[in-house]
């Protein structure tokens, strides 16, 4: 088959045109009248803006109709979930939730001992982290399958924030007071944002911001183990990769090879312990275990071979008993305050993000529904208390939360059952953990990190968009190369750097006829089957306009305008359509642009018309235009398709009229000849 030339080409594509044209004005289409909105007053309208914005779920609805009795027993239980399932709580499910409790607490012991390590923290904090907070959240959260407690990269991030001012070693208490102080201002920025209904901030940290954070935090965590895993002493207190890769060849006279032996064969047990669980996930309880009986086995071959003499580093004693007090230790004023709101709020948020995210995962897959603000509540009451009872920052874990709805999770009583696990552990079975290598923390923390590095996601976002994926590699790169507090923020400065762009220089596009309908869609999308309508140029707005775009919004329709008329003496458009129908919202700013734009088209000769324009709109648009030219009904249309027909029609009899003028002109002046001849031959 021959391929057409160009010249066949537009033929085609001007007989399509001139039957478009021959379309729309032979088409008898009904022009429906484009009507204000109804009356709102100003206290409605805020009424509306304000429910919309801090209460779009509606929380209220469900007392609506209901009896003063049922109306406080529902507010009870939405104060406390626990309120809701815990009535109808029976003893099959008690069976599933002990299991999945007993199976976390395997996790969670020997993962809040690492933790606590990698906040530069005493290992039992990690521990009473592990009791308190999960008891509160069982009370006041909604999601049945989350799993709470010290997570790595709220860890990391605290310890590396704290250890830029003050020293872990040379001023223990002093950097254990400003944990607590910076858990307490975590907990009251989650609590408030919960109790104001401002959840929507944390969603500015984008999927893309996420994954690559995480991913280079899980790199920075790990490579920070290899202080454990070759049994350095003196290590760089810097979290970005040269200064950690420095100085772990630097300090190669103090690798040990029984710690470099011991950590290499309990990483790969615990490693091929997870890959099991993965490729199998009835086998959960494999990875779910595998912590705690590394910590077993490693304990009792140290202890058997008195190891801790031959160059492995232990634990050591830990102190016996249940949470002591902490609120002493909170510190409101001093050179320091400013370091704990800070370190307070980068933690509180990351912790709530991941929190919440881990909570709607799993309320997905059981397809129930979390509440993003009693979350928030929940998470911060948790940071609150636990900072007056010697806890630091606490959130929902994926790795443990991901054990407990395999382990068949039925509410949040396995965290009940988890408390009370770490409870025993605290109060008969801390000195057992003395002999414990320091080595097995090290490796205990890179498995749980390395489920952060998540490939295919990131992957899938390359596919799907490139910039995203810029936002991901700045995270990535950032937290790595410079720290993890800079790469955060270049992060999201990048995120809303895209979002400036979306607002600022809004989608615009050109709108062409599908042939034989009335139906307009973009150009450069539908090149092979839409075509321009001859005299019109209509354009298609496709975001809010504000004061931030206006100006731009004015040029590009000018330019489009100038680009129909390049080459040609006459302007060949004589109607410049804007349909609004994705126009959202306007401002004062973005109504002027309509008035200019209409002057500007007018020294042209070009009628402006608006399609579609939305309640809003068309009520800003009446109060400042009410009257004028622009408000009329030749000017204003519902849809694109009526608009086309109707001007088609309109300019069809303007052409007939000026023909008609124009032959009556000429009949006349015919009719005027012959009465000059005979008086010039009469003279």
């Amino acid at each position: 088959m021959e391929t057409p030339t160009n010249e066949n080409n537009n033929n085609n594509g001007a007989n399509s045109t001139s039957h478009n044209m021959h379309h729309f004005m032979e088409m008898g289409m009904d022009v429906h009248k484009v009507v204000p909105p109804p009356y709102r007053s100003t206290f409605q309208k805020l009424k509306t803006k304000l429910k919309e914005t801090f209460f779009p779920d509606d929380p209220l609805h469900q007392f609506k109709g209901q009896t003063s009795k049922k109306k406080w027993i529902l507010g009870a239980q939405y104060v406390f979930p626990i309120l809701e399932w815990g009535p109808t709580y029976s003893f099959k499910l008690f069976k599933s939730d002990i299991v999945s409790g007993l199976t976390i607490a395997s996790l969670a012991i020997p993962q809040g001992i690492s933790y606590a390590k990698l906040a530069n923290l005493p290992p039992i904090v990690g521990l009473y982290s592990s009791f308190v907070p999960p008891l509160l959240y069982a009370v006041l959260g909604s999601s049945r399958d989350l799993a709470v407690g010290p997570v790595s990269i709220a860890s990391l991030i605290m310890g590396s924030m704290l250890m830029q001012e003050v020293s872990p070693s040379n001023e223990p208490v002093l950097f254990l007071q400003l944990a607590f102080t910076s858990t307490f201002f975590a907990g009251i920025l989650q609590a408030s944002l919960g109790f104001l209904r401002l959840g929507f901030i944390i969603d500015f940290l984008s999927k893309a911001t996420l994954i690559g954070f995480m991913a280079g935090a899980a790199v920075i965590v790990s490579l920070q183990q290899l202080k454990s895993l070759l049994g350095i002493k003196n290590f760089t207190k810097k979290m970005a990769l040269i200064p950690v890769l420095t100085s772990v060849f630097k300090e190669r006279k103090e690798w040990s090879w029984q710690t470099i032996l011991m950590g290499c064969c309990f990483l790969v047990l615990l490693l091929l312990s997870r890959h099991i669980s993965m490729k199998k996930p009835k086998l959960f309880w494999v990875s779910a275990g595998a912590p705690l009986v590394s910590v077993i086995l490693s304990t009792l071959i140290v202890f058997a071979v008195k190891a801790n003499k031959h160059g492995i580093s232990v634990i050591g004693e830990l102190q016996k008993g249940l949470n002591p007090p902490s609120w002493n230790m909170l510190q409101f004023k001093g050179t320091h305050l400013g370091l704990a709101i800070k370190t307070g709020i980068t933690t509180g948020i990351i912790s709530l993000t991941e929190g919440i995210a881990v909570g709607r995962t799993f309320a997905a897959i059981k397809d129930y529904r979390v509440d993003g603000n009693k979350e928030m509540i929940a998470i911060g009451i948790m940071n609150i208390v636990g900072s007056t009872t010697s806890c630091y920052i606490t959130t929902g874990s994926f790795s443990r939360s991901a054990v407990n709805h395999n382990a068949g999770a039925k509410t949040a009583l396995s965290n009940i059952v988890m408390s009370v696990a770490v409870m025993v552990t605290l109060l008969f079975l801390m000195p057992l953990f003395q002999y414990t290598p320091n080595v097995i923390l090290g490796a205990i923390i890179v498995t749980a990190v390395v489920g952060l590095i998540d490939v295919p996601a990131a992957y899938h976002i390359w596919k799907v968009d490139k910039y995203d994926f810029l936002v991901l590699v700045c995270a990535f790169f950032g937290v790595i190369f410079i720290s993890v507090q800079e790469g955060l923020a270049i992060a999201v400065g990048i995120s809303v750097f895209k979002i400036m762009l979306q607002v600022t220089r809004p989608r615009t596009v050109v709108l062409g006829n599908i042939p034989g309908t009335d139906i307009f869609r973009d150009l450069q999308h539908y090149k092979e089957s839409t075509a321009t309508v001859p005299g019109f140029l209509i354009i298609s707005i496709e975001a809010a306009i504000n004061f931030a775009n206006t100006t731009y919004l004015n040029e590009r329709i000018l330019r489009w305008v100038e680009e129909e008329d390049e080459g040609k003496k006459l302007s060949s458009v004589q109607y410049v359509i804007i349909d609004m129908t994705a126009v959202s919202t306007i401002d004062t700013t973005g109504i002027t642009l309509f008035g200019d734009l209409r002057k500007s088209l007018l020294k042209r000769g070009i009628e402006l018309v608006l399609v579609n324009p939305l309640s809003e709109v068309m009520e800003k648009l009446q109060k400042a235009y009410a009257g004028e030219e622009m408000m009329k009904p030749d000017a204003l249309y519902l849809t694109v398709g009526e608009a086309v027909a109707s001007l088609s029609i309109s300019m069809k009899n303007q052409a007939s009229n000026i023909y008609n003028e124009g032959w009556q002109k000429q009949k006349q002046q015919q009719q005027e000849k012959p009465n000059v001849n005979e008086s010039s031959q009469s003279e």
